[in-house]
């Protein structure tokens, strides 16, 4: 730390993060389970990406959310985990001030835009499930761009927000942050200067950047699940329903996770648990996206064979009929 010309505050020049602290031992293998964390999530999300832009099968709206969702992934996961790896490799769990706040700026970008990005996607099941005949309409290439357009807008102005607040909390007492990366709950907590108002920006902003997107995801739902219930045909309410699966187990644990990490009360919650549910929303999510949407999508799990010059077992057993 260092003096502030004419007070007697102190300026924070760098964080210890305390997260790995009590960890003696096993540093190698953390370090090898957080890369090999990051490289499936890179991979993996990379590789939707790709495909959706070389396949023309997969150029529909669901697939252009994808695309944006995967890109979102690589993005908030290579703000965080990175550092982390550096981190292990030096053995010294520090951050500079001005990496800190440019982490936690994309962080906050990242995480925000894909909360409304995923209410985005809600939509576009909803028109294609329940408005069938107008979907062409409803989901044109205008409306998709400026629905993506609109998420990342208002990821970057709620990122914006949070940290000019955070750049403005005053560090005199200590500068070891009870996590494994730069995130606005943990700088509360060492801040001497008064956070209630960031406190309160964290809860308004998370109605309008998570509750809102939440209800209208359940919202959407209620209108898709009524749409195919009544659905005769058991074939067709089974396709109908995998179409969305996947994207509502995704919307499940990301926006489980964003209310735990972000609006859970400050006491009752030990490093442990703070270090687990933060680790979960920011570095498990990205991860597993892909393998949720490549896994139960047929439509990607053949453009993949195609891509790779093999045939999909469905082209296979069509030959042989």
């Amino acid at each position: 730390m260092e003096p502030i010309a004419g007070g007697n505050q102190t300026q924070v020049m760098e964080f210890i993060f305390l997260g790995f602290s009590g960890i003696s031992r096993g540093h190698t293998f953390l370090f090898l389970a957080f890369l090999a964390i990051y490289l499936i999530t890179i991979i993996g999300n990379t590789t939707i990406v790709t495909l959706i832009q070389l396949d023309s099968r997969l150029h529909s709206p669901m697939y252009f959310f994808l695309s944006h969702l995967s890109c979102l992934d690589v993005c908030y996961s290579s703000v965080t985990v990175p550092k982390i790896l550096a981190n292990f490799m030096s053995r010294k769990f520090t951050i500079s001030y001005n990496q800190c706040m440019a982490q936690i700026y994309f962080l906050m970008t990242f995480t925000a835009t894909e909360c409304v990005l995923l209410a985005a996607m809600a939509y576009d099941r909803y028109a294609a499930i329940c408005q069938p005949l107008r979907y062409s309409h409803l989901m044109s290439s205008q409306v998709r761009v400026s629905l993506a357009t609109f998420s990342w807008l208002l990821g970057f102005l709620n990122s914006a927000f949070h940290n000019a607040l955070t750049t403005n909390l005053s560090f005199c007492g200590s500068n070891q942050i009870d996590h494994i990366f730069c995130d606005v709950p943990p700088l509360l907590k060492i801040a001497c200067s008064d956070t209630y108002v960031n406190e309160m920006a964290l809860h308004t902003t998370s109605v309008f950047i998570d509750l809102i997107p939440f209800l209208f995801v359940v919202v959407s739902y209620i209108y898709i699940l009524s749409a195919i219930l009544r659905i005769r045909s058991n074939t067709g309410r089974r396709k109908a329903f995998s179409t969305c699966a996947s994207h509502f187990v995704v919307v499940i644990i990301y926006f489980g996770m964003s209310k735990l990490n972000y609006n859970r009360p400050s006491a009752g919650y030990s490093l442990e648990i703070d270090i687990l549910i933060s680790t979960l929303y920011c570095i498990i999510t990205p991860m597993l996206n892909p393998l949720i949407y490549s896994f139960r999508n047929k439509e990607v799990k053949n453009a993949l064979w195609k891509a790779l010059g093999l045939k999909s077992k469905e082209h296979n057993s069509t030959k042989k009929q």
